[in-house]
């Protein structure tokens, strides 16, 4: 199979994370989005939606949207579960990621990271601190319950949350006020097969 991404996009690390945690064998392609090579026609052929990630299977099919990709890859593994709550778990914090976490620390990692933080785009990059943090403070709360987002053990609920935590800084969030994002970040890390952004 093949995975379309950009390493340094938080999405896309998330399949290259779960990939090397399960050993799934695939061939990557780097894909430049500044460059618009989500917007060729071939690649709009794949995914009429211009985005990455996206996952090829040796038939040609594709699966577009990160955490579909996730519990696509993750059926059958330990980091999903055939219990239907636990499962509705896993996509609560999934949906959790997409609503109200990645649209203020990914947007504002992006301002910051990959346009230097433009004049025209400084107040929007503080509007999204506010978010950023109450999406933190509901992590928190529940890492201080459970060892993991969904339960005691790492489920693809993590690795979608990880994939832009890990790297909030960047878009100006000191974690330094999240103990227990802190641990359980180094818990994520700690993962024999856990490879870096």
């Amino acid at each position: 199979m093949k995975i379309y991404g950009d390493i340094q996009s938080g999405n896309c690390y998330k399949i290259k994370l779960l990939a090397s945690i399960l050993d799934l064998e695939h061939e990557w392609i780097e894909v430049d989005i500044l460059a618009k090579e989500t917007q060729t026609a071939e690649f709009l052929k794949k995914n009429p939606n211009g985005k990455i990630p996206l996952l090829e299977l040796d038939d040609g099919r594709c699966l577009s949207e990160s955490n579909a990709i996730l519990n696509y890859l993750a059926e059958g593994s330990g980091l999903s579960s055939e219990d239907s709550f636990e499962r509705a778990k896993i996509l609560q914090w999934q949906f959790f990621e997409q609503y109200s976490h990645e649209p203020y620390i990914a947007v504002a990692r992006f301002i910051a990271k990959y346009l230097g933080l433009p004049n025209d785009r400084k107040e929007e990059y503080k509007s999204k601190q506010v978010g950023g943090h109450k999406a933190l403070k509901v992590m928190e709360e529940q890492l201080a319950r459970s060892a993991y987002l969904a339960g005691d053990t790492l489920t693809i609920a993590d690795i979608s949350l990880y994939g832009y935590t890990h790297v909030a800084y960047e878009g100006g969030f000191d974690l330094a006020q999240y103990p227990n994002i802190q641990k359980w970040l180094q818990k994520v890390q700690a993962h024999p097969k856990y490879i870096g952004m």
